[in-house]
Protein backbone atom coordinates (compact mmCIF):
# COMPACT_ATOMS: atom_id res chain seq x y z
CA UNK A 1 0.00 0.00 0.00
CA UNK A 2 1.23 3.44 -0.97
CA UNK A 3 1.24 6.51 1.00
CA UNK A 4 -1.40 8.34 -0.98
CA UNK A 5 -3.77 4.93 -1.23
CA UNK A 6 -3.52 5.51 2.85
CA UNK A 7 -3.93 9.33 3.24
CA UNK A 8 -6.96 8.76 1.02
CA UNK A 9 -8.47 6.28 2.84
CA UNK A 10 -7.67 7.86 5.94
CA UNK A 11 -9.24 11.15 4.95
CA UNK A 12 -12.50 8.95 3.61
CA UNK A 13 -12.86 7.52 6.89
CA UNK A 14 -12.65 10.41 9.21
CA UNK A 15 -15.26 11.94 7.00
CA UNK A 16 -17.62 9.03 7.34
CA UNK A 17 -17.25 9.63 11.09
CA UNK A 18 -17.68 13.11 11.18
CA UNK A 19 -20.79 12.51 9.10
CA UNK A 20 -22.17 9.86 11.42
CA UNK A 21 -21.54 11.98 14.64
CA UNK A 22 -23.59 14.64 13.34
CA UNK A 23 -26.47 12.56 12.86
CA UNK A 24 -29.33 12.24 15.47
CA UNK A 25 -30.29 8.72 15.16
CA UNK A 26 -32.47 8.45 18.55
CA UNK A 27 -36.24 7.68 18.73
CA UNK A 28 -37.12 11.05 19.96
CA UNK A 29 -35.82 13.23 17.06
CA UNK A 30 -38.44 14.71 14.56
CA UNK A 31 -39.47 13.25 11.46
CA UNK A 32 -37.61 16.36 9.56
CA UNK A 33 -34.78 18.37 10.58
CA UNK A 34 -35.21 21.58 11.95
CA UNK A 35 -32.53 24.17 12.43
CA UNK A 36 -34.05 26.66 14.81
CA UNK A 37 -36.38 25.13 17.00
CA UNK A 38 -36.12 22.09 18.74
CA UNK A 39 -38.69 19.63 18.87
CA UNK A 40 -38.87 15.80 20.02
CA UNK A 41 -40.75 13.25 18.87
CA UNK A 42 -43.16 13.70 21.40
CA UNK A 43 -44.27 17.05 20.46
CA UNK A 44 -44.43 16.33 16.84
CA UNK A 45 -46.90 13.48 17.63
CA UNK A 46 -48.69 16.49 20.09
CA UNK A 47 -48.91 18.64 17.27
CA UNK A 48 -50.42 16.20 15.14
CA UNK A 49 -53.11 15.65 17.30
CA UNK A 50 -53.93 19.50 17.47
CA UNK A 51 -53.72 19.96 13.72
CA UNK A 52 -56.17 17.32 13.45
CA UNK A 53 -58.61 19.37 16.05
CA UNK A 54 -58.52 22.06 13.87
CA UNK A 55 -59.44 19.93 10.54
CA UNK A 56 -60.54 17.34 11.51
CA UNK A 57 -61.28 13.99 9.79
CA UNK A 58 -64.76 13.49 7.43
CA UNK A 59 -65.73 12.51 4.40
CA UNK A 60 -62.25 13.73 3.08
CA UNK A 61 -58.79 13.46 4.90
CA UNK A 62 -58.05 15.03 8.24
CA UNK A 63 -54.80 17.41 8.80
CA UNK A 64 -52.86 13.98 10.88
CA UNK A 65 -53.56 11.61 7.23
CA UNK A 66 -52.26 14.90 5.56
CA UNK A 67 -49.28 15.52 7.47
CA UNK A 68 -49.92 19.18 8.26
CA UNK A 69 -48.19 18.96 11.15
CA UNK A 70 -44.95 18.65 9.45
CA UNK A 71 -45.86 21.47 7.30
CA UNK A 72 -46.69 23.69 10.61
CA UNK A 73 -43.50 22.59 12.24
CA UNK A 74 -41.21 23.70 8.68
CA UNK A 75 -42.80 26.71 8.67
CA UNK A 76 -42.30 27.29 12.05
CA UNK A 77 -38.53 26.53 12.10
CA UNK A 78 -38.20 28.46 8.60
CA UNK A 79 -40.64 31.42 7.86
CA UNK A 80 -41.06 32.64 11.73
CA UNK A 81 -39.39 35.10 14.13
CA UNK A 82 -37.63 33.96 16.98
CA UNK A 83 -39.44 35.90 19.33
CA UNK A 84 -42.65 34.38 17.85
CA UNK A 85 -40.87 30.56 17.83
CA UNK A 86 -40.23 31.10 21.68
CA UNK A 87 -43.91 32.30 21.94
CA UNK A 88 -45.43 29.10 19.66
CA UNK A 89 -42.99 26.64 21.97
CA UNK A 90 -44.32 27.74 25.75
CA UNK A 91 -47.90 27.90 23.74
CA UNK A 92 -47.28 24.14 23.14
CA UNK A 93 -45.87 23.07 26.70
CA UNK A 94 -49.09 24.77 28.13
CA UNK A 95 -51.25 23.11 25.65
CA UNK A 96 -49.83 19.67 26.70
CA UNK A 97 -52.75 19.66 29.54
CA UNK A 98 -54.78 18.58 26.79
CA UNK A 99 -52.26 15.57 25.35
CA UNK A 100 -54.13 12.10 24.62
CA UNK A 101 -58.08 13.99 25.48
CA UNK A 102 -61.03 13.67 23.23
CA UNK A 103 -60.68 15.67 20.14
CA UNK A 104 -64.01 17.45 21.56
CA UNK A 105 -62.04 18.73 24.50
CA UNK A 106 -58.67 19.63 22.59
CA UNK A 107 -61.23 21.80 20.48
CA UNK A 108 -62.44 23.25 23.32
CA UNK A 109 -59.15 24.28 24.67
CA UNK A 110 -58.21 25.69 21.38
CA UNK A 111 -61.54 27.86 21.14
CA UNK A 112 -60.66 29.25 24.59
CA UNK A 113 -57.58 30.09 23.88
CA UNK A 114 -57.67 34.25 23.22
CA UNK A 115 -57.76 35.19 19.54
CA UNK A 116 -54.52 37.64 19.60
CA UNK A 117 -52.74 34.31 21.58
CA UNK A 118 -49.44 33.56 19.30
CA UNK A 119 -49.58 29.85 19.56
CA UNK A 120 -53.05 29.37 18.32
CA UNK A 121 -52.44 32.27 15.16
CA UNK A 122 -49.58 30.11 14.53
CA UNK A 123 -50.82 27.13 14.75
CA UNK A 124 -54.41 27.34 12.90
CA UNK A 125 -52.79 30.08 9.90
CA UNK A 126 -50.02 27.28 9.09
CA UNK A 127 -52.76 24.45 9.18
CA UNK A 128 -55.20 26.47 6.67
CA UNK A 129 -52.32 27.38 4.53
CA UNK A 130 -51.09 23.50 4.56
CA UNK A 131 -54.36 22.43 4.13
CA UNK A 132 -55.36 24.64 0.77
CA UNK A 133 -51.97 23.80 -0.91
CA UNK A 134 -52.00 20.19 0.03
CA UNK A 135 -51.86 17.61 -3.17
CA UNK A 136 -54.98 16.57 -1.94
CA UNK A 137 -57.12 19.84 -1.93
CA UNK A 138 -55.29 20.96 -5.43
CA UNK A 139 -55.95 17.78 -6.72
CA UNK A 140 -59.94 16.85 -5.90
CA UNK A 141 -61.40 20.02 -4.72
CA UNK A 142 -60.18 22.56 -6.64
CA UNK A 143 -61.56 22.27 -10.17
CA UNK A 144 -59.10 24.03 -12.59
CA UNK A 145 -60.06 25.31 -16.28
CA UNK A 146 -57.72 26.23 -18.81
CA UNK A 147 -57.82 29.54 -19.47
CA UNK A 148 -60.33 31.24 -21.10
CA UNK A 149 -62.32 28.49 -19.86
CA UNK A 150 -65.53 27.52 -21.60
CA UNK A 151 -67.76 28.80 -24.39
CA UNK A 152 -70.83 29.69 -23.91
CA UNK A 153 -72.39 31.24 -27.12
CA UNK A 154 -76.26 31.14 -25.32
CA UNK A 155 -74.63 33.78 -22.33
CA UNK A 156 -76.82 36.40 -22.32
CA UNK A 157 -75.08 40.16 -22.24
CA UNK A 158 -77.14 42.83 -20.09
CA UNK A 159 -76.10 46.48 -20.98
Amino acid sequence: MNRRTALKQMFIMAGGIMIATSCDFSSKSPSIQLNQIKLNHDDELFLAELVEAIIPQTDSPGAKELNLHLFVMKMLDDCTSPEDQKKFLDGLKAAHQVKGKPLAEQQAYLTSLDKDDIFFNILKRRTIQGYKNSEYVMKNKLVYELVPGRYNGAYKIEA
